[in-house]
């Protein structure tokens, strides 16, 4: 039996995605990766689910990555943050490798079990180096979803315009109407 994914935003980088995992829904914190199954929900919506196994080693590691890549994002070059990211990325590496098709990279793991986590702290470099700027977090005061701003000019502030800015334009619209 295949869960749905209860996530508000999906389809962000992995490593956003992965920070995704938790969410507030009615004022309540929700956490996707509190099992294995849940962990099995976003290896499946991130595409990892036919290379990692969804189990309680993997939660662990994947859990740590979480974290670490949530000190990151929260406290950009925090020395503390930057050294818990490092340390999930020893726990991988990319070989180089050549095919009939041409160059590649695989990565590799000396325990797949950091797999998950190994990914997204790696995809978080891609980010950084690409555009560090665009790594946001919204801007609705009771939203804790993070976002890469793919818009043109870069001005992103919501994860959804649709949910938390929708939001936002109403409550300055109650605003206005309360103090007339």
């Amino acid at each position: 039996m295949t869960v749905s994914d209860p996530r508000p935003l999906v389809g962000e980088p992995v490593s956003l995605d992965l920070l995704n995992t938790r969410w507030m829904q009615d004022g309540v914190r929700q956490d996707l990766l509190t099992d294995a199954e849940g962990l099995a929900v976003w290896l499946t919506a991130n595409g990892l689910d036919a290379r990692f196994t969804a189990d309680a080693t993997t939660l662990r590691h994947t859990l740590t990555a979480r974290d670490a890549l949530s000190a990151l994002v929260d406290r950009p070059g925090d020395p503390d943050a930057v050294t818990r990211v490092d340390t999930v990325l020893g726990h991988g590496r990319i070989r180089a490798t050549l095919t009939t098709e041409g160059p590649g990279e695989l990565p590799e793991f000396a325990d797949p079990a950091w797999g998950p986590g190994w990914t997204a702290a790696r995809d978080h470099l891609d980010l950084l180096r690409t555009a560090p700027d665009r790594i946001r977090s919204c801007a609705h005061e009771a939203c804790i979803l993070h976002f890469f701003d793919t818009s043109r000019n870069g001005t992103r502030r919501w994860c959804s315009m649709a949910i938390c800015g929708n939001r936002a334009k109403a409550s300055r619209h109650y605003a206005r109407t309360k103090d007339n």
